[in-house]
């Protein structure tokens, strides 16, 4: 039985691990899909104190790196399931497995938003459809691309694209960006990146491969681009339906926790993005790994008590 175990390989996760480990505490941290959550596929972090510019790649990395060197046990495997036992421990299932531990913490993060078009084409995700620049900019190296999106990670990824594809289109509901003002001024400056406002793309076209998005203009007539590649960066939602025996979720999918990160099953934290909070930020995620981390080893001292 471990004393904690850490639902979620992010920065909030992670860091929960490093402060429980710091304690002493024995920890397990499992990651459904990659290493580092949100922020790995982040091509620049540049809003964390003391670093003025790292991958969000390499950020992730050196979490993991830290938190193994001091003992934490990391498996890739799904909690589909959170069960408070007759003695106050739980047991996580998985998809593979059962895990025993003393406390909890859920830091499961986020996952991309996709984009509803009229026809569902989910089919061509992977084929010209992508989600995550950093990952299949490379692929269109050369070519021309579009990004879907108007806030910090769109603006990122049109930066990135544009570095080295022919040109980037940027695609955006109304006629302003959400982002961070450095970065909207740095796209702004690019010339081979074109801003398309006040638009809104109904449709993916393409047999196998994508060809072509549909878009209505901002005059409302509908258009035809033809692309080999679009970038959809509209946001996250939460995956929190597994534990919802267990905790208390809002119509928008997040864990109900103040900046306690308590859930009302006492033991059971939350931390990061999957909870309710005003601001999502790898800065903030960290916080609430340390504060969660941190009444998880005080709760567990009171039961030593």
């Amino acid at each position: 039985m471990y004393d904690i175990i850490v639902i979620g390989g992010g920065a909030a996760g992670m860091t929960a691990a490093l402060y429980a480990l710091r304690n002493s505490k024995t920890v397990l941290v499992l990651e459904s899909e990659s290493l580092g959550g949100q922020i790995a596929t982040s091509p620049r972090l540049e809003n964390y104190p003391s670093i003025k510019e790292i991958s969000g790649e390499q950020f992730a990395d050196n979490l993991f790196e830290q938190i193994t060197s001091m003992g934490a046990d990391f498996e890739i495997e799904k909690a589909v399931k959170i069960i408070k036992l007759d003695d106050g421990s739980f047991t996580v299932k998985t998809e593979y497995n059962e895990y025993y531990a003393k406390s909890v913490i859920i830091a499961a993060g986020v996952k991309h938003k996709h984009l509803r078009t009229k026809s569902g084409r989910d089919d061509l995700v992977g084929h010209g459809v992508y989600y995550c620049a950093i990952c299949d900019g490379a692929f269109y190296k050369g070519r021309e691309v579009a990004v879907i999106g108007d806030a910090n990670t769109a603006l990122q990824y049109s930066l990135l694209l544009a570095s080295y594809c022919k040109k980037v289109y940027v695609y955006t509901l109304f006629d302003k960006f959400f982002g961070d003002k450095g970065l909207v001024k740095a796209l702004r400056a690019k010339e081979n990146i074109e801003v398309r406002p006040n638009t809104s793309v109904t449709d993916f076209i393409g047999d196998k491969e994508l060809t072509a998005i549909e878009y209505k203009d901002e005059n409302g007539e509908m258009r035809i681009h033809e692309i080999p590649a679009v970038f959809v960066a509209i946001g996250q939602v939460p995956d929190n339906k597994a534990f919802a025996d267990v905790v208390d979720i809002d119509k928008d999918g997040y864990i109900i926790a103040d900046e306690t990160c308590k859930t009302r099953t006492e033991g059971l934290f939350v931390a990061g993005d999957c909870r309710t909070k005003a601001v999502r930020q790898v800065v903030t995620a960290v916080a609430d790994g340390g504060v969660a981390a941190t009444n998880a080893c005080l709760y567990l001292e009171s039961l030593e008590g």
